[in-house]
């Protein structure tokens, strides 16, 4: 930090570029080889700094890590919230629930470039889970799994009170309306192998899980 004038701190030049390729980086590495594999040297060559620089944002590896998947985590967590409010945004009538439900689905599946390395992080932790604290398990949760299945449990929940649904629990719907679509569009992948799946195959994988969900969730006379 540099003073102003009036003696008041200020950010240095170049501070934010410099945390930015930092954080960028150090979600490539993070994911590419883990925690335990990940150095504070590779990840200054990554991001072009040197390891002082690092260490002038944050105190340690620890704290870097931390850093990185909480803040990677509320992102990917933003993008859920705009995603259920946009296909589910109260305006779903009986007649078209199964198809707004669908194209959630859809969304929620499909990769996002963008967050493939905090992908990759989640999976080194799926990993890695011994090695994990359990206090950045908790806040990691809290942040991003935990935040977006609230958001989908309220309008699921409202869903219930205009007579759409039948949910007595609007979280352990959310979580079963989760499991069901990533778990069959994960089955999809498998027989896919590495390659993307096709649009079409995407909305097969997707009305599988929803078809699955409504099941279990439609008001029954």
């Amino acid at each position: 930090m540099t003073r102003s004038d009036s003696g008041q701190d200020r950010p240095r030049k170049g501070f934010p570029e410099k945390r930015q390729a930092i954080m960028r980086a150090s979600r490539k590495v993070f994911g590419r080889v883990g925690y335990q594999g990940a150095s504070i040297d590779v990840i200054a060559t990554e991001a072009s700094v040197s390891t002082r620089t690092i260490y002038n944002h944050f105190e340690n590896k620890e704290q870097l890590f931390a850093t990185v998947l909480i803040e990677s985590s509320e992102q990917v967590a933003a993008a859920h919230e705009a995603m259920i409010e946009r296909h589910l945004d109260g305006t779903s009538s009986a007649a078209d629930l199964e198809a707004d439900l669908v194209g959630l689905a859809e969304d929620w599946v499909r990769p996002r470039p963008e967050f493939a390395d905090h992908v990759a992080i989640v999976a080194r932790i799926n990993t890695e889970g011994e090695h994990f604290p359990a206090a950045l398990h908790d806040a990691w949760q809290k942040a991003g799994p935990l935040r977006v299945q609230r958001a989908l449990a309220a309008r699921l929940a409202r869903l219930a009170e205009r007579g759409l649904l039948q949910v007595r629990d609007a979280e352990l719907a959310a979580q079963h309306f989760v499991v069901l679509v990533t778990n069959t569009w994960g089955r999809g992948r498998g027989r896919a192998g590495f390659g993307a799946l096709s649009d079409a195959e995407t909305h097969e994988i997707a009305a599988a899980g929803v078809h699955a969900f409504l099941y279990g969730h439609l008001p029954r006379d």
